[in-house]
């Protein structure tokens, strides 16, 4: 078992204080209720599914200020997807409704070896976003902004938007960028993600990447050690290794904390639940060790339930985890093969 690796008082970088802004997609989502393969359901449940504003839902079930910014289509989908973001307390206000362009769906088909998603979305709302939603709130007025490697997929607009929100060099931007690279094969073409999503990763502040998306973007076995001498940049790169492991880089080397157990009734959703709790984690001051633990319990959170957004332990059963020592923690974090590419 590895180790966490990390002195108590040690604090990482971290952004200025204020609020956090979410950018990107996020669609209704219909999924067999109670989970089952599609072809069997006799019921579905509509919620909603979007990787950022996951993040945003989550980030604002820990007390972080957090606005979600996109775009709906002026329909009954858009409106509840709207209403279902703002619900934890996330900022939804500067969302454009676009009477033109419809809200995106996709539609979950569980299955014993791994969740197949079926997704409409071209022509949507959101892909008609572009870099004009970096000149007015929230995002000037943000001190971290917090994208993933779909949105540059999902048109030209949207890939200039990301562009050039990382355009300028870390600490001349008025915001630090955080990118999750959300590795989705299926909306890039052939041969395209590997060098552009690197690319765009290596010019953020703090990223987010499963070891296993590593090793499809960038070959078969890279290690995580390996995955950080090619992403050299960011003050903070964390590597998620499914129900292994997880590891950040930072200026003071690298901390790895052991994935806990957790039951598994869906896996979407939860590297999104990871990425929130260690963002939080970081906008409270809290050493790395304790970012990647909040990551860990907020992924369980996702984990446990069907839809990608599941409510949080109490606030002092949070407290009496990140107070394990490491090998109380250890202790509970034996793999699963079930939970193994949950991350």
């Amino acid at each position: 078992m590895t180790r966490a690796r990390t002195s108590p008082s040690a604090t990482p970088w971290r952004p200025a204080q204020g609020r956090v802004v979410c950018v990107g997609e996020t669609m209704a989502a219909l999924a067999p209720d109670p989970p089952n393969t599609l072809r069997g359901a006799e019921r579905l449940r509509l919620s909603v599914a979007g990787a950022e504003s996951n993040v945003a839902m989550y980030l604002a079930d820990h007390g972080i200020d957090v606005a979600w910014l996109s775009a709906l289509g002026d329909d009954p989908l858009g409106h509840r997807v709207r209403a279902a973001v703002a619900a934890p307390g996330v900022d939804v206000s500067h969302v454009r409704m676009d009477p033109h362009r419809p809200t995106g769906l996709l539609v979950k088909d569980p299955d014993p070896a791994g969740t197949r998603v079926h997704y409409y979305r071209r022509g949507s709302a959101a892909s008609a976003l572009g870099p004009d939603l970096l000149d007015g709130p929230p995002v000037r007025t943000a001190s971290l902004l917090h994208l993933t490697g779909i949105t540059p997929a999902l048109s030209e607009s949207c890939r200039r938007l990301v562009t050039e929100a990382l355009a300028a060099e870390p600490g001349d931007r008025p915001y630090a960028v955080s990118f999750d690279v959300n590795h989705r094969a299926a909306l890039w073409p052939d041969g395209t993600a590997q060098a552009v999503l690197r690319e765009l990763a290596d010019r953020a502040d703090i990223v987010f990447v499963g070891l296993d998306e590593a090793q499809v973007l960038w070959g078969g076995r890279l290690t995580a050690p390996e995955v950080r001498a090619l992403l050299p940049r960011p003050r903070v790169l964390v590597v998620k290794d499914g129900a292994n492991a997880a590891t950040a880089f930072g200026d003071d080397g690298a901390v790895t904390v052991p994935t806990p157990r957790a039951t598994v009734v869906e896996a979407v959703g939860a590297g999104d639940a990871f990425a929130a709790g260690f963002l939080a984690g970081l906008m409270r001051g809290a050493t790395i060790t304790d970012a990647l633990r909040l990551g860990h319990i907020t992924a369980a959170s996702a984990l446990q339930v069907a839809a990608d957004h599941g409510p949080l332990p109490d606030p002092r059963e949070m407290a009496a985890l990140l107070a394990l020592s490491a090998r109380e923690w250890e202790e509970r974090a034996t793999p699963s093969p079930s939970a193994r590419s949950a991350r």
